[in-house]
């Protein structure tokens, strides 16, 4: 079945038994114990509730049969290690531990013996859990909150009670509050796993000061991020720039800077402040699909108007303007004066009516994608009746509205009916704009978070061994910075385009290659001590003699030696000039962050760099849509057009050199900075003209904490495509298919799948009568970590004749087989389904085999699964492929079917 989660009976337990003192002796209680006791009597919890004292004896056996869901723990730190001890006893699923100032040590032992039996832990350090709609507050965090459709995950537990506080005056309501703390053993990874699947939850806000293990977060983000809006508040931002750093990416790029990037290729919304949070919540949750950056601005007053439209530019957004059919139609209805330019200004004798049509007018138009309708206090307005027309838009309304009400006492009234009609409210127009940007950021993060780039590009294979060796040369030689030549070669395996570099090691050589080369040409110090040779005087262009090329290295290795007198010299690199057209240059980087791994950088290079400070980032792996992105979100982006009279670059060249170095960073562990500066580019292409390498013993599957498929791309943040896993086979019947991992482009053929099987096959798969994957089932199946969950789709090209007889091909997807690692991360389940009119055909037995080998290659020792005992089918297919049926305990209309991997 694989759709309840693990979490479950934590966060939507059906018993529960509190261990948080003795009632008897309520002077003995801690703090949160008698705050713990308090809130669960406030109101009456919808399951079974038991209160139970550590030294409690003669009951255990009951209390074992009941197996509760959830064991809550309030106690002095002394007792918890005894309490968990019986927690387990008694055979509870899961335990939550309210305390606070536990330290690592105790927090340890109480991990491990949670670990030991099976039973996920939230806390210790955590104020508690609350979920409003089964009336349920196992928290310390104040009074239940209301009832509604935000999630909270908060790793303060201060700005928990101070944000669910706020909640309260502003009519907020939460499908969950989950406090996490230091030292916690589930942590954010787990909450946003389960929120992703939890249906009462339609959008998640999260405060957080920290991470620990990349890879998990980056999962869990992109999952929740992909079936729901996250908005993050991160506290904790760091400056720019590495002290350490051997190359100018490195020491420009801050950890912050790749914060923001990671939660961007996440698909979620990151904003600044406290306030920010809610508003942007607030909008995502009543969000239209597809949304984009086209604001439309509806005022009764220019000034407001003005104001607005001033924000949209200033944080990048568009003006939404109404189309020319649209202001003929629209203008016979509104007032005297009013102004459809670029907004419309309804001017200020503007009422309800006027109000009404403009919205009509936005709501119709394509070149609008969302709407705010700004409001002044004017004599003889009244500011309910616009309200009023506002929230009845709001019903049909097919696209994000927003309300601008300014004033204070005398608009009250209608910010309630506001409210009530859940149209996000702002006090200013530059609020309600930035509150707009953040749904355009949403969907524009969505259209990253889906891209699900293969570590390898479809361009020529690169010389991935030949590059390994240079760097275990230089690693061997315990040199961690590869000089130019060797920087080159590297660049030159992926092939990037690099200028013709010969290393002179004399004078007179300098001279005889600089002749053999051609004039002119440039002449560098090459020294693995030396990072940024200009700033000693380590490169000299334009060298037109060979007479000019012997004084030059005499000048430039004596000058060196002077300003740098400990570094090594190897020689001086000798190179053609690039060619002398109107080229840009560009510089190409690469950093390694704790803990996200390596990020690509992009931005103007050549002596500007540091002085622009153009740093556009984004993790690998990369495709072609996420190259161009990267590209357009610098500023050297505006001049790779027509600039100064000269041509447009060869867009495509500097993608593919974009392409090149993701590959480069998935493939070599190794790499810890790179610098290609600079990568000139001009209308016939790009050539690096210069590179600095820095490299590091791989560490690769231990990386930020990494455990699972360690041997594939453990030092990467986002798992790459896993396309080594494509096969193709032949059908019973003729012709073939590809079994392949599923892509988030797959889902309207799963869709289809779905939706034409049988009533019967349906029931069998997902156990219920469903006609179709509700969204949110759909998003969880398609877009998955690969690291710790596969699905496979059997891939069939059906052949279609038209009506005057033409054969074309349309692809269909005709069966997925998956798995989800268990929470153990020794065993899996799995979930298997054929398209009927594929049944027979031997797809169910290769979907399988194909599931268990990757399972087998992720290191997992067990696969099992759920089947209903009315479907000998599959029952069958089961026993025929050596797995052994047994009886499911819980529900006596499943067999459970296990096969050691």
């Amino acid at each position: 079945m694989m759709d309840k989660h693990y979490l479950t009976p934590l966060f939507a337990p059906s018993s529960i038994i509190v261990l948080a003192g003795s009632s008897d002796a309520p002077d003995g209680l801690t703090h949160q114990a008698r705050v713990l006791r308090e809130a669960l009597r406030a109101q009456r919890y919808t399951g079974e509730l038991t209160f139970l004292g550590v030294d409690t004896s003669g009951t255990l056996a009951d209390l074992a049969q009941t197996r509760a869901d959830l064991a809550v723990l309030a106690l002095p730190p002394q007792e918890l290690a005894a309490g968990l001890e019986l927690a387990a006893r008694v055979n509870c699923r899961c335990a939550l531990v309210i305390s606070s100032g536990v330290d690592a040590e105790l927090a340890a032992q109480l991990r491990k013996i949670a670990r030991r039996e099976g039973m996920p832990l939230l806390g210790p350090n955590s104020l508690g859990i609350q979920r409003p709609s089964l009336q349920l507050n196992a928290s310390a965090a104040g009074p239940l909150a209301r009832d509604g459709s935000l999630a909270l995950i908060c790793q303060s537990g201060a700005l928990t009670t101070s944000i669910l506080d706020w909640a309260r005056n502003n009519a907020v309501g939460f499908s969950s509050v989950i406090s996490l703390g230091p030292h916690t053993d589930l942590g954010l990874a787990d909450a946003l796993d389960f929120l992703a699947n939890d249906p009462r939850t339609q959008s998640i806000v999260v405060y957080m000061e920290g991470i620990q293990n990349a890879r998990r977060f980056m999962s869990a983000l992109r999952s929740a991020a992909y079936a729901k809006p996250v908005v993050v508040l991160k506290a904790g931002r760091k400056p720019a720039g590495n002290e350490a750093a051997q190359t100018h990416s490195a020491a420009i790029v801050g950890s912050d800077d790749v914060f923001d990037a990671a939660l961007r290729r996440a698909g979620a919304v990151r904003v600044r402040s406290f306030v920010e949070l809610f508003s942007a919540a607030k909008c995502l949750a009543s969000r239209y699909r597809p949304v984009g950056r086209r604001l439309g601005l509806i005022t009764n007053g220019g000034g407001p108007g003005v104001l607005a439209a001033d924000w949209v530019n200033e944080i990048g957004l568009d003006l939404g303007r109404l189309s020319p059919e649209a202001v003929a139609r629209l203008a016979p209805q509104l007032p005297p004066l009013a102004s459809l330019a670029d907004l419309m200004d309804l001017s200020e004798e503007a009422g309800p009516a006027h109000y009404r049509a403009a919205l009509e007018s936005a709501f119709r138009d394509r070149e609008v994608d969302g709407v705010l309708a700004i409001f002044s206090p004017k004599e003889g307005i009244d500011a309910v009746a616009v309200a009023s027309e506002l929230a009845e838009a709001k019903r049909l309304a097919p696209k994000p509205l927003l309300a601008c009400w300014m004033g204070d006492a005398s608009v009250v009234p209608a910010r309630q009916v506001l409210r009530e009609a859940q149209i996000p409210n702002f006090r200013t127009p530059e609020a309600a704009v930035g509150a707009f940007g953040n749904i355009a950021s949403f969907y524009q993060n969505q259209q990253l978070l889906q891209q699900t780039p293969a570590p390898l590009t479809a361009l020529a294979k690169p010389d991935i061994e030949g590059a390994r060796l240079v760097i275990e040369t230089v690693l061997a030689e315990r040199r961690n910075v590869l000089t130019e030549m060797e920087s080159k070669t590297l660049l030159a395996a992926f092939h990037i385009p690099v200028t013709r570099t010969v290393l002179a090691r004399s004078p007179h050589e300098a001279a005889m290659i600089a002749t053999q080369l051609g004039f002119p040409v440039a002449l560098k110090i090459d020294s693995p001590d030396i990072a940024h040779k200009s700033d000693v005087g380590g490169v000299v262009l334009n060298v037109h003699s060979g007479a000019a090329a012997r004084d030059t290295y005499a000048d430039m290795v004596q000058r060196v030696a002077r300003l740098q007198p400990g570094a090594r010299i190897n020689g001086v690199t000798v190179q053609n000039m690039a060619r002398a057209r109107r080229g840009r240059e560009i510089n190409i980087g690469l950093v390694t962050d704790d803990p996200f791994g390596p990020v690509i950088t992009f931005g103007a290079g050549g002596t500007m760099i540091e002085l622009i400070n153009d740093r556009a980032m984004e993790l690998p792996p990369l495709n072609q849509f996420l190259a161009r992105r990267l590209i357009d979100r610098s500023r050297v982006a505006e001049t790779l057009g027509e600039w100064r009279g000269a041509a447009a670059v060869h867009r495509e060249a500097l993608e593919h050199a974009l392409l090149r170095v993701s590959e480069m960073a998935c493939a070599l562990p190794q790499l810890r900075e790179m610098d290609i500066n600079p990568l000139i580019v001009d209308e016939l292409g790009a050539v690096a003209v210069d590179a600095r390498i820095v490299v590091g013993e791989s560490s690769q599957g231990t990386v930020r904490g990494d455990t699972v498929g360690h041997g594939h791309y453990g030092h990467l943040a986002i798992l790459p495509y896993p396309a080594r896993y494509e096969q193709v086979w032949p059908l019973r019947g003729g012709g073939d298919y590809v079994v392949r991992p599923i892509r988030p482009d797959d889902a309207q053929m799963v869709q289809r799948l779905v939706r034409e099987l049988s009533p019967e096959s349906r029931y069998f798969r997902f156990v219920s009568q469903i006609a179709e994957l509700p969204p949110s089932m759909l998003s969880r199946f398609m877009l998955i970590d690969y690291d710790r969950e596969m699905a496979l789709v059997a891939e069939h090209r059906e052949r279609v004749l038209d009506d005057e007889g033409e054969v074309s091909y349309k692809q269909r997807v005709v069966g997925v087989s998956r798995y989800v690692t268990n929470p153990d991360q020794t065993s899996c389940e799995f979930a298997l389904l054929v398209a009927d009119d594929f049944a027979g055909q031997g797809l169910g037995s290769r979907l399988m085999l194909s599931i268990m080998d990757v399972a087998r290659d992720r290191g997992l020792a067990e696969i099992q699964g759920l089947v209903l005992a009315n479907n000998p089918n599959m029952l069958k297919l089961m026993r025929r492929l050596g797995f052994e049926v047994r009886p499911f305990p819980d529900d006596p209309e499943f067999r459970l079917v296990v096969h050691q991997l």
